[in-house]
């Protein structure tokens, strides 16, 4: 089977070309175009911009991809229908239309959550081969707009155990940076001044570890940070780094802690990490040595796969085709598939 995936919920102008099959999945091509340089000077990203960056990016990004075989040998396409930014899913989803309908190809819509859960099958063999034994699955997803834990049963048969009632995790991070004039996508930029600071040097809370559900919280962790902030009459350089290194390992702690209780208190089989927010080398350390301590494998996925990419997406899209989960749409009936930009996984 093979799949030509697009993926363009957010910044990203992404498209894949991936094989696969029972035994092994073979990435052909994969080609993303961020716009992070541009919206980076705003400070977050700006849907309108980032619309007509898809417009300008998507021909160009499929020309490179499809070179001269265009669509000869592809099998499907799928494409990221939501959640998302709605004016960058409807430029995605309106060229996957296309391209199904002019070459008289099926069309698969994905989430693109699932996408993130399915990257660590790109990064992992074990899972390709004996997926099976390994659920159910605790996913801990973490990026700028989730914070979910999820038991994966089976694939696409999925639990929501809990999530953020505020804030997500890569958020925070976000909010923090900007507390501190570090610049945007946060993340990236606090976890770096944090390897170089002192992570006890603040008590920063630990929101809701306690608590008996699985469900997080952390605006007042940001809270926190600008309430020390507003303690100091000076910031050196050195503070920054020792805020940085303490708000994260709270985050962190929560995050590995909640993780932990609900694979133990769910029988799971396996932890698995999804999201941008996978990227941190943190909280990839911590969560690895905990899933040891229970005798749980950890999987994660290749750092070039934590970003939006597409293909996830065709990752997820091939479970989903051989598991008949999402509808499969032909003919003109792909026209019928509409952007969700708060689609829910569960």
């Amino acid at each position: 089977m093979k799949i030509l995936a697009i993926e363009s919920s957010c910044d990203e102008t992404a498209m894949a070309i991936l094989e696969g099959n029972s035994r092994s999945l073979k990435l052909k091509k994969n080609i993303v175009y961020s716009q992070a340089n541009i919206h980076k000077q705003y400070g977050g990203v700006v849907p309108e911009v980032a619309a007509r960056q898809h417009v300008e990016t998507i021909i160009p990004v499929m020309d490179n991809l499809l070179g001269k075989s265009r669509l000869a040998t592809i099998d499907y396409v799928a494409v990221t229908s939501g959640p998302g930014l709605i004016t960058s899913l409807v430029l995605g989803v309106t060229a996957a239309k296309t391209l199904a309908w002019a070459s008289s190809l099926p069309l698969i819509g994905v989430n693109h959550i699932e996408g993130h859960i399915y990257s660590n099958w790109l990064s992992n063999k074990k899972l390709v081969a004996d997926d099976a034994k390994l659920f159910p699955a605790l996913v801990l997803i973490v990026s700028g707009g989730h914070t979910e834990l999820v038991l994966m049963k089976n694939h696409g048969d999925y639990k929501l155990l809990g999530q953020t009632l505020d804030d997500a995790a890569g958020e925070a991070y976000d909010k923090v940076a900007k507390l501190l004039n570090l610049g945007y996508p946060g993340g990236p930029i606090v976890s770096q001044m944090a390897k170089d600071g002192n992570p006890k040097a603040y008590t920063f809370p630990r929101p809701m570890i306690d608590r008996p559900d699985y469900n997080f919280s952390f605006s007042g962790l940001k809270t926190a940070v600008l309430y020390a902030l507003e303690k100091k009459q000076q910031v050196s350089s050195q503070d920054v780094k020792d805020i940085c290194a303490s708000f994260q390992v709270a985050l962190v702690e929560v995050l590995v802690a909640k993780t932990i209780k609900a694979a133990k208190e769910q029988g799971a089989k396996a932890i698995l990490l999804a999201g941008g927010v996978s990227a941190n080398d943190n909280l990839k350390k911590h969560l690895a040595q905990k899933a040891k301590e229970i005798n749980l494998p950890f999987f994660y996925p290749d750092l070039k796969y934590t970003g939006d990419n597409a293909a996830m997406i065709a990752v997820a899209a091939y479970y989903n085709i051989n598991h008949q989960r999402n509808k499969v749409l032909v003919g003109n009936k792909v026209f019928d598939l509409v952007p969700q930009a708060n689609w829910q996984l569960v």
